[in-house]
């Protein structure tokens, strides 16, 4: 069975579903089912290595699905991480961005799912406020929604492991 068949298997659902878009949508990609799997979670990260430039000094996993991929993709590539908080928080350092500093760093962001890629914009502008230059993200599932060309006019290239088509055709 390949990777494709193994997430839509055990993280297609259908029903009625609310996006962080705003969007409805009859099907859903439960990423937890495939992060919480530890075998499937090596195997997903070990495939998106191929994705990362070669010069990729930090990765900046976003909360929270990114994080899990963001963190097993460091263990396999030893390219340090960050943690991108949605809010930053309001104790203790404060920070948006926990882990390793990404100023003057190239940077790769990790997603797992992207419909709009709102939470990646949102990130990136809070990066680039910080004078943290963003423009790469690659996630593992591109629903194909309007993601890509949102990104695209913020600057931002994304890159999927896989797109909704691949995972419903394997």
């Amino acid at each position: 069975m390949g990777l494709a068949n193994k997430i839509n298997k055990v993280s297609k659902l259908s029903g009625e579903f609310l996006l962080r878009s705003g969007q409805i949508s009859d099907i859903y990609f439960d990423k937890y089912r495939f992060e919480s799997d530890p075998k499937l979670l090596f195997e997903i990260a070990s495939e998106m290595t191929s994705l990362l430039p070669k010069d990729t000094e930090a990765l900046a996993g976003l909360e929270m699905g990114g994080i899990p991929i963001a963190t097993v993709l460091s263990q396999i590539t030893n390219i340090p991480t960050a943690f991108i908080r949605k809010e930053a928080k309001k104790y203790g350092t404060c920070n948006y961005a926990e882990g390793i500093a990404l100023n003057d760093k190239k940077v790769v962001i990790i997603e797992d799912v992207v419909t709009s890629g709102g939470a990646i914009i949102d990130a990136v502008k809070k990066m680039r406020k910080d004078n943290i230059q963003v423009d790469l993200a690659i996630c593992v599932i591109d629903r194909e929604g309007s993601g890509k060309e949102l990104l695209n006019k913020e600057g931002i290239q994304l890159v999927s492991l896989f797109k909704r088509s691949d995972l419903e055709n394997s």
